[in-house]
């Protein structure tokens, strides 16, 4: 029996929910694990992948340095962008996080999320992640979840 149900992302909600997750993320960038963890925050929204938020310290150092950029999320707030970097690869711009987020999602302070397509890879409980469609969203697709989902040509307006 499968360690968690399969989800249907037409079944989170909308607003976001956020819940805590004890399944090992692992992210691989320039050959090398530059985070490891079984602490990490999923959020779950109608119609997307979760997107899973690892905490800070989950990084080595070195992996991540402020980037240009900011985008805004109408219930998380205002994100910042990171440069993640791992062998001899840096991506710039590949991860975001929230300093001050929004009412309802101050559990994001401290947690950062990884564009998994912009990685090497990206893997829960060893099942390596397909990245959602897209160049904007961040969704880390895995067995646990179904879709259709957001992000892939003509999806723009769910």
């Amino acid at each position: 029996m499968p360690a968690h149900p399969v989800e249907s992302v037409w079944d989170y909600p909308r607003p976001p929910r956020i819940e805590p997750s004890d399944e090992l993320v692992r992210v691989v960038l320039g050959g090398e694990v530059i985070a490891e963890t079984r602490s990490s925050l999923r959020v779950l929204e109608t119609s997307h992948p979760p997107t899973y938020y690892l905490p800070r310290e989950a990084f080595v150092p070195g992996a991540l340095e402020r980037a240009n950029g900011a985008s805004m999320c109408e219930w998380k707030g205002r994100a910042a962008y990171l440069t993640v970097a791992g062998g001899d690869r840096a991506e710039e711009g590949a991860a975001w996080h929230y300093p001050l987020p929004m009412p309802g999602f101050e559990a994001l302070v401290g947690h950062v999320a990884i564009y998994p397509a912009r990685m090497d890879r990206c893997e829960v409980d060893g099942e390596v992640v397909r990245p959602q469609e897209g160049d904007f969203y961040g969704g880390w697709i895995t067995s646990r979840v179904q879709g259709p989902f957001k992000g892939a040509p003509g999806t723009r307006g769910w």
